[in-house]
């Protein structure tokens, strides 16, 4: 029975294209999505379509599915279901009008999960890659309480708010990181071409070269003679990194740690992870599901295994009786402020929205740093570039104006 069932959920469906009339001779036509035409043509039979026209739709092959994808169409779905549009309407609306045809394929397979008689939470399920805990945590309980459309608008806005700090955190690290890599390159190029130029040129002056000159131009001998050893152990050292934080949580545990302790961007760190931690389970409360329930998918949405393992110890003594407000202070990892006004929320019934103002508060705090931060690192970047740049070029010229000196 099991491998019965196994079996038939590995048969792979395609969407059919038919054109047909019906009963009264009127042309009318449609999608089904089935694996085979056969299968087509006898559901369409038993509908009462005549003649019908039946032609396999060919999805083109789209880019990798983004989690900006799934926010747009979370902020799509609550509009339309907002504005009265049937559900299967809704994901028919979204999924061709979709300029990536992998949401396409993805939109038009959940619905025909709906189709079928699935709830939209359990449609979601079947694509944990796509909708985590919290996303069917929240259509679930829209579904239940009758007010899915609500729902979904806080949800779309609470990925937009997420979204948006993500992408925050990327451009104050993004910008470092890039003049590291062009500062490489330049480096690289240098070494490669014009330091061996400099190098024929002093062989005809004869005497010793300055000792800087003699590093710089050793340096170029050996990048040139081992260059594809460096750019292999370059590429293949940050790619097994990559790999082994992918797979490794040892190693991830110890990466979230030392993010948290970056001079500069730690405490950058820290405030997008409180805010987003807080933004979390300030909409899970909202949406009504149960303390330690919401507390399940908060720590993964933090981002940081340094408050994802935190959050699990909070849930185990919440689980157990104790206060919101002191499970936190037991981790002692969250400011005071952030306890304290989680304190003022459990005393006055209202912790979503203490919470909620947490969230606000550490959302502005990393506005403020990432635009400190960006104009703090522009001089920094060019002091390092013009001492690496310019102490190449200065040992490179040296012979030249000992040369001129000695005249």
């Amino acid at each position: 029975m099991a491998t019965q069932a196994r079996s038939k959920a590995a048969v792979k469906e395609y969407t059919f294209v038919w054109k047909g009339k019906n009963k009264e001779g009127r042309i009318v036509s449609g999608e089904i999505r089935a694996a085979t035409e056969m299968v087509v043509q006898s559901q369409l039979r038993r509908q009462g379509i005549l003649s019908p026209k039946i032609t396999r739709l060919r999805m083109k092959s789209g880019k990798k599915i983004s989690e900006k994808d799934i926010t747009v169409f979370t902020r799509q779905l609550a509009t339309m279901m907002r504005a009265g549009v049937p559900l299967l309407q809704a994901f028919d609306i979204v999924g061709r009008g979709h300029a990536n045809p992998s949401v396409g394929k993805l939109l038009m397979d959940i619905k025909s999960d709906i189709e079928t008689g699935s709830s939209l939470s359990v449609a979601f399920r079947k694509y944990p890659r796509y909708f985590d805990t919290l996303f069917i945590n929240l259509v679930g309980a829209g579904e239940q309480a009758g007010i899915l459309d609500s729902l979904l608008e806080r949800l779309a806005s609470y990925k937009e708010k997420i979204q948006s700090i993500k992408g925050k955190i990327k451009s104050a690290l993004f910008y470092p990181a890039a003049v590291i890599v062009i500062t490489f390159i330049l480096v690289a190029a240098i070494m490669t071409w014009v330091v061996p130029a400099f190098k024929e040129m002093f062989s005809n002056f004869g005497g010793e070269l300055p000792y800087p000159t003699q590093i710089v131009i050793g340096i170029s001998d050996t990048f040139v003679e081992y260059w594809y050893v460096i750019f292999g152990v370059i590429f293949g050292g940050v790619y097994a990194f990559v790999t082994a934080l992918r797979t490794s949580e040892k190693l991830q545990n110890q990466m979230d740690r030392l993010m948290l302790n970056l001079p500069l961007f730690g405490e950058l760190v820290r405030k997008s992870v409180i805010a987003r931690w807080s933004r979390t389970l300030s909409t899970m409360f909202e949406a009504g599901v149960p303390l330690v329930e919401a507390l399940e998918s908060v720590g993964g949405a933090a981002g940081n295994d340094v408050y994802k393992r935190a959050t699990r110890e909070i849930q185990l003594s919440v689980s157990t009786g104790t206060s919101l407000t002191a499970s936190l202070q037991q981790t002692d990892i969250f400011p005071n402020m952030v306890v304290q006004m989680v304190a003022i929320g459990e005393e006055s019934g209202s912790l979503a929205t203490m919470l909620g103002k947490v969230a606000d508060f550490f959302e502005e705090e990393v506005d403020q740093m990432v635009e400190a931060l960006s104009s703090l690192m522009e001089p920094i970047i060019m002091v390092v570039l013009g001492v690496v740049i310019g102490g190449i070029i200065i040992a490179m010229y040296l012979p030249i104006f000992k040369m001129g000196s000695m005249v």
